[in-house]
């Protein structure tokens, strides 16, 4: 089957014997019907060790990332800017590994946060974006690393809100809807859609609806998908979407820290 993402092949092999094992990754985890699904997945079935902290579940995230090798930030429905200690932490998180070099990635709400405490604004999006959607992939051997050669790729989305660029980010993809869609600083992405999700991720959403959906499929029909357009996109579009995040999640793992 042809791969306009570029494959990037699987390596289930454990440790060899004398390899220094991999320190955890640190998932921060904001709600319980918003988890890893596919990252985990993808972790587990490479081998890594994951640690995962839900704050609405009552974990609360760690003071420091000393001891972890790489920080992935998930979504939620809050946004990044409400008076949230938890919200703050993450930021105070996301600061450590810019000065530590711990490679990060933050989904939807996770990469709103990585813009904010790196001095960018979070605003509501020019327009909501809910469903599979494109997203242009801008020139660059940096968004080409990261994304693959596929100019417009298919992405899940769910937001009311989008990010701006941090002083030294290089932008890697847009749309019409959110003109930042993802930049890249050093080792670190940040992503406005949620390339984690999985069949049964979506179905859950799907079943729980938040309140912004509603008014939002009506005043903005042409980036809002019906629920069943939604379900409908799975069959479509999921497979070729978790053969890019195989690609994304390999790219940031490889800086990670033994």
């Amino acid at each position: 089957m042809d791969d306009p993402w570029g494959t990037l092949a699987r390596d289930d092999r454990p440790p060899q014997e004398g390899q220094t094992p991999m320190k955890p990754v640190l998932v921060l985890q904001h709600l319980v019907n918003d988890g890893p699904a596919y990252l985990d997945t993808w972790l587990r079935r490479q081998g890594v060790p994951v640690e995962l902290r839900c704050t609405e579940a009552g974990q609360a995230f760690p003071d420091r990332l000393d001891g972890y090798s790489a920080l992935a930030l998930l979504g939620g429905s809050m946004s990044a800017n409400d008076d949230l200690p938890s919200l703050r932490q993450a930021e105070t998180l996301i600061l450590q590994a810019m000065a530590l070099d711990v490679p990060m990635i933050g989904h939807c709400l996770g990469g709103q946060l990585m813009a904010r405490a790196l001095g960018a604004e979070v605003t509501e999006s020019p327009a909501p974006e809910v469903g599979w959607s494109p997203i242009q992939v801008l020139g660059g051997s940096t968004a080409r690393t990261w994304f693959g050669g596929a100019p417009s790729p298919t992405v899940f989305q769910w937001h009311y809100e989008a990010f701006d660029l941090p002083e030294g980010a290089e932008p890697l993809a847009g749309n019409d809807a959110a003109p930042n869609q993802a930049f890249a600083i050093g080792p670190h992405l940040a992503m406005q859609f949620h390339i984690e999700v999985d069949e049964a991720k979506l179905s859950i959403w799907l079943e729980h609806l938040d309140a912004g959906y509603a008014p939002a499929l009506q005043s903005h029909p042409a980036s809002v998908q019906s629920v069943q357009a939604m379900r409908d996109g799975v069959a479509q579009h999921l497979a070729a979407h978790q053969v890019m995040a195989d690609r994304i999640y390999r790219r940031w793992l490889s800086r990670a820290q033994r």
